[in-house]
């Protein structure tokens, strides 16, 4: 009678543990703190450097001359020590570490909060600080408290305009921004075998949201397709009776297209009452909604038209921009008007390649709000990419069903 978390961690929820860490990853943004405090101990280097990755995503390219000073540092930095490094326009740190480099019942930590997306894979994956990542690089090793665990049951499925970013705002809404405060959330159910490989990502990633120390599915039959698209073998994973501290049902059949509105992520509304805000800046990218199969969703509605307000997409990482390149795409989306940035998190760290003005309102994919974070004195709604581009065809909030 053990959940995930229990199984991989080896220890009962409420238990500490040391344990190895299987994929240590940072950013351009994390990494150089992490480095700071690494120098501050004597540099004395890195115990498994091949389990070491630094991905430049947060500020990429470099903004000015100070961040382009930080990057070459840092990128010395991986490269004198052995480690794994990602250049600027490889993508966002989670969506290259998806990509055939985590596997079933690893420890996977980040540097970065939304490392809980690669739960998705079968992982104990979390986010820390950079002086637990300073720790890693120099032991190999991390502390956890086991967390208690959530389960998350799906049953049916979406309708049509609906989206795997609409089911994790509802759960996150359900949950609250605390309520699941270091728990595991394992999305469960009936329904759960049939959640496509970009949907789980979506589901994991805004688990920190809720609090949750991480978001996991168990590695199945779905699983195995998507790594053997890299070539990596997959080790089935089967529940063990698992108790669970609390339990939430999802029918995803009586969803319905959402926005979580600001400045919250978990204050939802129906789209269908919100249609009609006007917008400054769609935004259709980052670690949530960047993967090559939302651009694709965009694109279908965007095809043969033209959009009516500045509307940029950011892909998640350089395999999904060139397969948008591939199947054409990213040509529909020049083509309706939109600017496509290099792959990375783009503007949603508000640091630069479209960060709103005082008193804009954005649109955005992103998995979070809060209050200045994209722009000082702008409001974000979050949501769906096909909500996203059925409203950038008309400059405000609209209805993707009314377009399908």
């Amino acid at each position: 009678m053990v959940t995930l978390s229990e199984k991989i961690l080896g220890a009962q929820a409420g238990t500490y543990v040391d344990r190895k860490v299987d994929k240590a990853f940072c950013h351009d943004g994390t990494g150089i703190q992490a480095k700071i405090i690494y120098d501050a101990i004597g540099a004395p280097g890195l115990a498994n450097p091949d389990a070491v990755y630094v991905i430049y995503d947060h500020i990429a390219p470099a903004n000015n001359s100070q961040t382009a000073e930080l990057q070459a540092e840092l990128r010395t930095f991986a490269e004198k020590n052995g480690a794994h490094f990602r250049e600027i326009g490889s993508g966002i740190c989670h969506q290259v570490m998806a990509e055939g480099l985590v596997h079933p019942g690893e420890v996977v930590i980040g540097a970065d909060s939304h490392s809980c997306t690669l739960g998705a894979l079968g992982a104990f994956a979390t986010g820390v600080g950079a002086s637990d990542m300073a720790g890693i690089w120099v032991s190999g090793e991390t502390w956890l408290r086991v967390p208690d665990s959530i389960g998350l049951h799906l049953s049916g499925s979406l309708n049509a305009g609906v989206e795997w970013k609409d089911v994790a705002l509802s759960y996150v809404a359900e949950l609250g921004m605390d309520g699941g405060t270091y728990a595991a959330l394992e999305f469960t159910g009936e329904a759960a075998p049939s959640v496509p490989m970009e949907g789980r990502l979506t589901l994991c990633n805004m688990a920190v949201e809720a609090g949750a120390k991480t978001g996991l599915f168990y590695a199945d039959t779905e699983t195995r397709r998507y790594l053997a698209g890299y070539s990596v073998p997959c080790h089935m994973q089967l529940p063990e009776n698992p108790v669970y501290v609390r339990e939430c049902d999802l029918d995803l059949s009586s969803l319905e297209p959402v926005c979580a509105v600001p400045h919250r992520v978990d204050t939802i509304q129906p789209v269908s009452q919100l249609a009609g805000i006007a917008l400054d800046q769609v935004f259709i990218g980052t670690c949530t909604n960047g993967r090559f199969e939302d651009l694709a969703r965009a694109a279908r509605i965007l095809k043969g038209d033209r959009v009516k307000v500045r509307t940029i997409v950011v892909p998640a990482s350089e395999r999904d921009y060139l397969q948008a390149i591939t199947t054409g795409v990213a040509a529909d989306l020049v083509k309706a008007g939109c600017i496509m940035g290099p792959p990375g998190c783009g503007p949603c760290l508000g640091a630069h390649m479209g960060v709103l003005g005082e008193g804009e309102v954005a649109l955005s994919t992103a998995n979070r709000n809060f209050k200045n974070r994209m722009g000082v004195g702008a409001s974000y709604y979050l949501c769906s990419p096909s909500t996203a581009a059925a409203s950038a065809l008309v400059g405000e909030i609209a209805d993707p069903r009314e377009v399908l």
